[in-house]
């Protein structure tokens, strides 16, 4: 845009200079500091405020490359992950022990987490030749070591007893045991890591008591001599065999107190375990 004298003359009194260009426009500026003081100032229509740039969070690999040397080497260590603590079982010999030394090794085993409410180890008791070892999945609390309380130990005695089995005085003949040597506590379900922890003391527990014939009673109890997921109903009613020993399994006696109906296919069961402990050539 070209400007006349005139023109020229009102910028300058309104304090602002005009540079003429190579062709015939003219850039207007804000006159310096040397400019008349009683030239009237009009303030320039103020700015909008720059935007602050957007700023984004740094890609991984920026973000590491930021970081000083020595954050970026502890950053690329793996992080160790605590190994869970190995049980009594897999630190000693257990072939060497005998019952009392089981028990006392049973007793400080901290292999899992059932461990944590022991008072005893549901190791269990008996005759130390047993003929019949009662292999009973341990419940509730305040039994000591023995596996059962309550109403269920009255039914599994009173069916000890109807086979002519005991397990103290001098015509003790059987020994009773549980497949986990901690009682689950209330709410807690043992499976089959906690059954592989304590697999060994009673593979020891057979070592030792040398029986005739082996009666399981519930689900944990099957699982731990044959190793098998088939439910309890599908394995009761024949004779199964761990090591050379016949085994036979039937109902819980907590299950039974439940189950009425189910009394006569568990007596059918502990009649199987009385033929196979009378056999003289046990399969």
């Amino acid at each position: 845009m070209s400007w006349d004298a005139r023109q020229i003359a009102m910028l300058a009194a309104m304090g602002l200079r005009v540079w003429p260009r190579e062709s015939t426009t003219v850039v207007l500026q804000e006159e310096e500091a040397s400019e008349p003081q009683d030239a009237p100032q009009i303030p320039a229509a103020a700015a909008p405020p720059a935007r602050p740039p957007e700023r984004r969070p740094p890609a991984p690999q920026a973000a590491v490359a930021a970081l000083p040397q020595a954050l970026r080497q502890a950053a690329a260590k793996p992080v160790p992950v605590p190994e869970p603590e190995a049980s009594a079982a897999a630190s000693q010999d257990l072939s060497a022990l005998d019952l009392q030394g089981l028990r006392q090794s049973a007793a400080e085993c901290r292999a899992c987490g059932l461990c944590q409410g022991r008072r005893l180890p549901v190791f269990g008791d008996g005759a130390a030749q047993a003929q019949c070892l009662v292999v009973v999945d341990a419940e509730g609390s305040d039994q000591g070591d023995a596996p059962l309380g309550g109403d269920a130990g009255v039914l599994l005695a009173n069916i000890l007893r109807a086979m002519g089995l005991q397990t103290a005085g001098e015509q003790a003949n059987a020994f009773v045991t549980s497949p986990l040597k901690c009682r689950p506590q209330a709410g807690l379900a043992a499976g089959p890591a906690e059954l592989q922890q304590c697999q060994p003391y009673l593979a020891r527990q057979i070592e030792l008591l040398r029986p005739r014939v082996i009666l399981a009673m519930g689900p944990l109890s099957s699982q731990a001599l044959l190793r098998s997921g088939e439910p309890l109903g599908k394995l009761r009613g024949r004779l199964h065999e761990y090591q050379g020993i016949p085994v036979v399994l039937t109902y819980h006696p907590a299950y039974l107190l439940r189950q009425q109906a189910d009394k006569p296919r568990a007596w059918a069961d502990l009649c199987l375990a009385l033929t196979a402990l009378d056999d003289k050539t046990p399969t």
